[in-house]
């Protein structure tokens, strides 16, 4: 699978949707996903509004619970990949990020709640 680098910048103003949820690899069993290393996989909705189009909201998994991120929040989100997926009739495209974090106030501050 290819990954694809996504620059952020591009998206305008990053916001968490909602708390970050832990991601299973087995919902029936409630198994939860792990990455390479062993370390749990959480997924953060995250509202996107590139060059003030309509609001999208993506899907992003991190290793590592996600600390400090409330709904509504501007985030920061670093090392941001694509992947593009085919499994059988179904395709789509994954987000994967190195981590998410709340924005440092002055990025929030100087982007407002353009989103």
């Amino acid at each position: 699978m290819q990954s694809i680098p996504v620059d952020t910048a591009r998206l305008g103003v990053l916001r968490c949707a909602n708390v970050p949820e832990v991601k299973f690899s087995n919902p029936e069993t409630q198994e939860v996903k792990k990455d390479k290393d062993g370390n749990p996989v959480y997924t953060v909705a995250v509202t996107v509004r590139p060059d003030g189009r309509r609001i999208s909201v993506i899907e992003i998994a991190v290793s590592g619970e996600p600390k400090g991120i409330e709904p509504g929040q501007i985030v920061k989100v670093v090392g941001l990949t694509a992947f593009v997926w085919t499994m059988g009739d179904r395709n789509g495209v994954s987000f994967r990020a190195d981590s998410i974090t709340p924005a440092p106030a002055s990025a929030a501050h100087t982007k407002g709640g353009d989103a």
